[in-house]
């Protein structure tokens, strides 16, 4: 038997998420906590092997990610984000803090089996995540100087713009720009 928690404060989602989870016979929802402080006290009383962690549990805190890191110290839980949240730098804080996972409430009917692969420490990284986590590994592939480019450009500057900036020549920009596109978009 799985024991799986429930880190949510929104009730539909709870109700939700305790419905699928309760229809399989080898998961079981133990807990279920509204706050980081009530999680984080759980997983140190309760034998918890899974967690489902919102990333959002007080207004625009942010709290889960920090309820990730506290949780991931104690060493013995598998944590799981299911949120709302698509932002790449949420996505990679998340699992730059011990989260083993990280799903979209969109893509929630996938959580079965991310709960079984996190019990068994076998953590494909879901979907949801993957994209934003290759773009990071391929961004330190850039050198510094294609990395101030291209975040001029994510910052919407055009390539002229980018030129004036950093004082170089419009071919040295398009040149890097080239650069870039070859190890990003390989």
């Amino acid at each position: 038997m799985i024991r799986v928690m429930l880190v949510e404060d929104d009730p539909f989602w709870i109700e939700h998420l305790q419905t699928e989870l309760g229809q399989e016979e080898d998961l079981r929802v133990i807990r279920v906590a509204t706050t980081r402080e009530e999680a984080v006290e759980a997983v140190r009383k309760l034998a918890i092997d899974v967690v489902l962690m919102d990333v959002n549990l007080t207004a625009n805190n942010l709290d889960g990610i920090q309820a990730v890191r506290e949780i991931s110290r104690l060493g013995k839980t598998r944590v799981i984000m299911l949120t709302s949240f698509t932002e790449k730098t949420i996505i990679l804080e998340s699992l730059k803090n011990g989260a083993v996972n990280y799903i979209t409430k969109e893509h929630y009917r996938d959580i079965v089996f991310a709960i079984r692969n996190a019990h068994a420490n076998q953590s494909p990284i879901h979907a949801s995540a993957a994209g934003a986590l290759l773009k990071e590994l391929r961004l330190k592939e850039l050198t510094p100087t294609e990395r101030i480019v291209y975040d001029l450009r994510e910052q919407g500057l055009s390539k002229s713009d980018i030129a004036v900036r950093l004082q170089r020549s419009i071919e040295t920009v398009k040149s890097q720009f080239k650069n870039i596109s070859k190890k990003l978009y390989r």
